[in-house]
């Protein structure tokens, strides 16, 4: 594409021709001389005491054990009140806090030696009573600081919670638990560490969505200059949230390699460790009470949330990022005056919990959703009805909500409208009763409306107290002397499609075409500043610092064009890389030509204007941008066996001004497979000693292309009040699934299902009023 607009427009993206054809460049793919590689031993208990460590290795490998490194701690840091710090070694010593946990790492030239190295350390321990599940009282704490292990609680009230409910027509009470996740993105954990012992630098390759938090962090941990530190994160293989942390096993590989300087150090996670030791997520439970007039309309709700946050306190995001986000935004899309709810981050002996995609948002929303239906079967109303009697509407925007978070969208009802056409509701509410005539398999209709909270700025951060805001990212633009444009955005991308978005803005901003632009990512060396992929932020705040700086870029180019053809600024235009005067039929000058005077005949600059075409720009929303959506579906259920057949699943969401809407749908797609996954299948178990059983894919099911449904998507475009006017849709899809599945067995066989995944055995036992234990 060499001319007019391609914002709006599904361009060719820039990674497909490498990553389709098998040229993505990924830490895997790094090899070096002199490389070495690294295994780590890993805990096989969860909770003891490490009374010894014995290192008998061949001469051609070399040890690393928790005394190498005894002073290095990572520490995640908050300043709410009530949260208890703890620290994280970089490799276990004196305690092992959850089965898994690396004791001990050990260089060799290749991961096979390295693997068998691991099997002749010795290490002894002395076991300790574990502590799985989050709402049982500890025998033994995982942390001394922490004696109930509790590391955050909090309560969030508004109005008069306890007069709401004594004037209530209805008090519906539901005691709900939602299953641990893995993220389990295709490429799992990886780095590359060498330290050059001559300029005393670090360079890191890491498979991570935040580079620059990692090498804020890493710098420190090794008391090394900022500037000396570079994070480099190539082609990432999906995120999800999981490589949004600065884990121990990072760090680790930066200390060894200085410890031996100018060789390059080596790890990538298999998919058992990182089932194993990887962050995890979900494993919530919530005491919901909700009380409701005689008309349907949500009076008051009063929760209790506990949320398992594992063995460790996960930098930087803390143990509070799941409760925090579940108290903050559980009454969801919904008016409601009376409110409290206590959340509270409790440690286990089991592996740590960190971001995941929707963070807390798919188990909030599907208690909160619950309520609803339970309410509406209560009341004998219809569950569509009720839920637009208690919908935040336009007119009450902006709608503070109980948390104290300002909603900015409002368009929750017209979602629901569109998805209830997209599916045809009346003739799936037709054939549902055909079938409970002809006593066919029965078929319910689940939905979930929901909000997402995208490209938290400043002032809406609805997470921890870091001891650091993520409110901002940073961009450079540079138009090159031939007139083609270099970007170094602040961005990282797992698989977004940032490369294209961010060259689409950055070539309407200026005016270019979009094949002449060029975007660098990942590399904390080549762009200024950015915080990272995480909280669906980047096409808000990522795509505002572009767009800003392409503007001052623009203003500079038209100065300098305007000195040259001896006309005003404000009378020229940019279009296709050409430049032109208002009014003329034919362009005047190109870009290009603009380009080379400004680098390279600085005879020609007109007096007052310097060399050079570039700008930097930070961009902050300030509070960010609320997301509105709407699951449908219509779900199959076997009475016999309890499994669950998808006919149809419809999704609207308003993401603003879809910049890509190929990419918009796969992100949306590709979140609903995630959640359907997450509410079907995927479940973490541990057993009473805290040893993970479903620790392979061989016991941790994951859906595939057969058992995801051809989707519907639509959209509802209202413009966010940023400069875009886009909406992040990278996590919306996952919040409906659960919701939507368990709700679809409520109204299909008149069973509430409380404890997630919705599994056959689940269903079927809920059916015949047994209870799973599991």
């Amino acid at each position: 594409m060499s001319g007019g607009e391609s914002l709006g427009r599904s361009v060719r993206r820039k990674e497909d021709q490498r990553l389709v054809t098998g040229h993505g460049r990924f830490v895997t793919d790094l090899e070096l001389p002199r490389m070495r590689h690294v295994a780590f031993l890993r805990s096989p208990v969860a909770h003891a005491r490490i009374t010894s460590v014995d290192v008998s290795t061949p001469a051609d490998t070399r040890v690393f054990t928790g005394a190498d490194f005894a002073d290095v701690v990572l520490r995640a840091q908050s300043a709410l009140p009530s949260y208890v710090e703890t620290g994280q070694p970089v490799l276990a010593h004196g305690k092992v806090r959850f089965a898994g946990e690396p004791v001990a790492a050990v260089v060799a030239a290749d991961r096979y030696r390295a693997e068998d190295g691991c099997e002749l350390v010795d290490v002894d321990y002395d076991p300790l009573p574990p502590t799985v599940c989050a709402w049982e009282p500890p025998q033994e704490p995982v942390h001394a600081e922490a004696p109930d292990n509790v590391l955050l609680e909090r309560t969030f009230t508004a109005g008069e919670v306890d007069a709401a409910f004594d004037g209530a027509a209805v008090v519906v009470e539901r005691d709900l638990v939602t299953n641990r996740h893995a993220g389990n993105p295709m490429e799992c954990r990886a780095g590359v560490a060498v330290f050059d012992e001559h300029d005393r630098k670090l360079t890191f390759w890491n498979g991570t969505q935040v580079p620059h938090i990692v090498r804020n962090m890493i710098a420190e941990l090794m008391g090394l200059p900022e500037g000396d530190v570079r994070v480099i994160a190539p082609d990432v293989g999906g995120g999800f949230g999981v490589k949004a942390v600065l884990y121990p096993e990072d760090v680790a590989l930066c200390l060894m390699a200085r410890a031996m300087p100018g060789v390059p150090l080596k790890w990538v996670e298999d998919r058992a460790e990182h089932l194993l030791a990887a962050t995890h997520a979900r494993d919530h439970r919530y005491r919901m009470r909700a009380a409701f007039d005689g008309d349907g309309t949500l009076l008051g709700i009063d929760a209790d949330v506990t949320c398992n946050v594992g063995a460790y306190s996960v930098y930087p995001w803390t143990a509070g990022i799941e409760p925090l986000m579940a108290g903050g935004l559980l009454s969801g899309p919904y008016k409601l005056t009376h409110y409290r709810c206590t959340v509270r981050g409790v440690a286990t002996n089991t592996a740590p919990s960190g971001p995941y995609r929707g963070v807390a948002r798919p188990a909030s929303v599907y208690a909160m959703e619950a309520m609803f239906d339970s309410a509406a079967a209560r009341l004998g109303l219809d569950a569509i009805e009720i839920r637009r009697r208690n919908v935040i509407m336009p007119e009450d925007i902006p709608y503070k909500m109980p948390s104290k978070l300002v909603d900015d969208s409002g368009h929750y009802a017209e979602c629901l409208d569109k998805a209830l056409d997209l599916i045809d509701y009346p003739a799936v509410r037709a054939e549902q009763e055909r079938r409970r005539a002809s006593g066919e398999a029965p078929i319910g209709i689940g939905v979930a409306l929901y909000n997402e909270l995208t490209g938290l700025g400043r002032a809406a951060s609805a997470g921890p107290r870091m001891p650091f805001r993520t409110g901002h990212d940073a961009c450079t633009v540079r138009i090159n002397p031939d007139g083609r444009v270099t970007v170094f955005s602040g961005v990282t991308s797992q698989g977004q499609g940032l490369e294209t978005t961010v060259a689409q803005i950055v070539a309407d901003g200026i005016g270019v075409g979009y094949d002449d632009v060029d975007v660098r990512i990942g590399d904390t060396d080549a762009s200024l500043w950015g915080f990272g992929a995480f909280s669906s932020r980047q096409a808000v705040i990522g795509g505002g610092a572009a767009h800003r700086t392409a503007e001052a870029v623009k203003v500079k180019l038209l100065d300098l064009a305007a000195g040259l053809l001896e006309a005003s600024a404000d009378d020229l235009r940019v279009a296709g890389g050409q430049i032109s005067v208002v009014g003329e039929p034919e362009p005047r000058i190109s870009v290009a030509e603009v380009a080379r005077v400004a680098y390279l005949e600085s005879n020609r600059l007109p007096e007052g204007i310097e060399p050079g075409l570039d700008a930097t720009r930070f961009y902050d929303p300030v509070r960010g941008a609320f997301a509105a959506g709407a699951q449908v579906a219509a779900v199959e259920v076997d009475r016999v066996t309890g499994e669950l057949a998808i006919l149809s699943w419809v999704c609207v969401e308003d993401a603003g001004r879809a910049m890509h809407p190929q990419i918009v749908d796969g992100q949306i797609a590709g979140s609903i497979a995630q959640g359907i996954g997450g509410a079907l299948y995927e479940h973490l178990v541990y057993d009473a000693d805290g040893n993970l059983s479903t620790g392979t894919l061989l016991d941790y099911l994951m859906p595939t292309s057969a058992e995801i449904p051809e989707m519907v998507i639509g959209h509802v475009a209202q413009p966010a009040a940023n400069p875009l006017g886009v909406r992040g849709v990278g996590e919306g899809g996952t919040l409906g699934p659960n919701a939507v599945l368990a709700g679809a067995v409520h109204d299909a066989l008149g069973v509430e299902i409380d404890t997630l995944p919705v599994s056959p055995s689940r269903v079927w036992e809920a059916l015949h009023g047994q209870v799973v234990r599991v």
